[in-house]
């Protein structure tokens, strides 16, 4: 059969890489068109797009680049027509993927949408859309079951959190953990980078008795890293290593995403940072749930503050200095995180959550 995946982010191209080869393992005959990135690309198929092209988050960010994001948008439905797919899979990325689903499901080609939107923080309009072009929506985190369930979404189907398919044993990985590396993670987008890092880089040089590592994405760009970072600081880069960081971190500074849940499940306390344009805030606080207390996904999934969150004004250098210090030199503080991420990790269940995803695809399709 014949796959037309669009991944937006750097989770989404890890992501869909897995469930590239999990259709593969059960489709010999798979043929993919993507827009991903270079972990897509290795599984073969036919590069449209590249996820460094198309990272945009933020209203006053998307504003910004309202052009390029409608000339995707034309022309993604021109490519999808060219290559008449089977089934077109949106992974994440609501914003793009969702409007190219609708349009799909219009003319016909059967629409699978991997790893459902936050619409029970915000954006619930989108459901009705939703019912009515998506064929399937495989969703990835255990409380969004009571959700779909109430809103009677019924082609809802949870496969569980794809991360554990990529983290795979912690355990094992966790054997080369030392007591100096801090790892620092500022985010896989460019603004998000110029926003973090240089506090991150403040907090380094304040404590030379720990070495400082940044996970660093080669796609952003090393020159953007060596502009953020000056000369003569404590601080070194490593690039595309972001779970052999992990498995050595005695603490994180991680930007809220996907990366703090990685982080937890690397078992590594850590402190949870978040700044963007004030703007997007201002927008994003006035439509949020109010039922919505936390921002990263550790807190989200157990419910509870588990690490701890640094958002906008919170994010400075003296309440930085002092979560820091907690997860990195408090016995009590890092024992009560250890306990919860065992709780996260109970919650989130099993692996496996490619295979569901690809055989969800391949029983819609047949």
């Amino acid at each position: 059969m014949k796959y037309y995946i669009i991944a937006g982010e750097a989770s989404g191209d890890m992501y869909g890489a897995r469930l590239m080869r999990e259709l593969r393992g059960r489709d010999p005959e798979a043929e993919f068109r993507f827009w991903g990135g270079d972990a897509m690309a290795a599984e073969g198929g036919t590069p449209v797009r590249h996820i460094r092209d198309l990272a945009i988050m933020g209203f006053v960010e998307v504003l910004a680049h309202l052009h390029t994001v409608l000339g995707n948008l034309a022309y993604c439905k021109r490519d999808i027509a060219a290559y008449g797919p089977d089934v077109v899979v949106g992974i994440d990325y609501p914003g793009f993927n969702l409007k190219i689903e609708a349009w799909a499901h219009r003319q016909g080609y059967k629409t699978v949408h991997y790893i459902s939107p936050n619409l029970w923080a915000w954006k619930k309009g989108r459901l009705r859309g939703m019912r009515e072009s998506i064929d399937r929506l495989c969703y990835i985190l255990p409380f969004e079951e009571r959700f779909f369930a109430e809103n009677k979404m019924r082609q809802a189907l949870y496969v569980g959190h794809p991360l554990l398919d990529e983290v795979g044993d912690i355990q094992n990985r966790t054997a080369e953990r030392t007591g100096d590396v801090i790892a620092l993670l500022p985010g896989s987008r460019k603004q998000e980078l110029r926003q973090s890092l240089p506090l991150m880089v403040q907090l380094a040089d304040r404590h030379p008795e720990y070495r400082f590592v940044v996970a660093g994405m080669s796609l952003i760009g090393r020159e953007l890293y060596d502009s953020l970072i000056p000369a003569g600081s404590n601080v070194e880069v490593v690039y595309d290593q972001t779970y052999a960081l992990l498995a050595r971190a005695h603490a994180a500074v991680v930007c809220s995403g996907t990366a703090t849940l990685e982080t937890a499940l690397f078992d590594v306390p850590q402190v949870v940072c978040y700044r963007a344009n004030a703007l997007s805030i201002a927008i994003a606080k006035a439509i949020v749930s109010r039922r919505i207390r936390y921002i990263s996904l550790v807190n989200l999934i157990v419910d509870k503050t588990v690490v701890t969150e640094l958002i906008q004004e919170d994010f400075n250098a003296a309440r930085l200095e002092k979560e820091f210090r907690l997860i990195a030199d408090d016995a009590a503080t890092r024992e009560r995180i250890a306990a919860q991420y065992a709780t996260l990790r109970s919650l989130l269940g099993g692996s496996g959550a490619s295979g569901r995803t690809a055989q969800a695809i391949l029983d819609l399709t047949r």
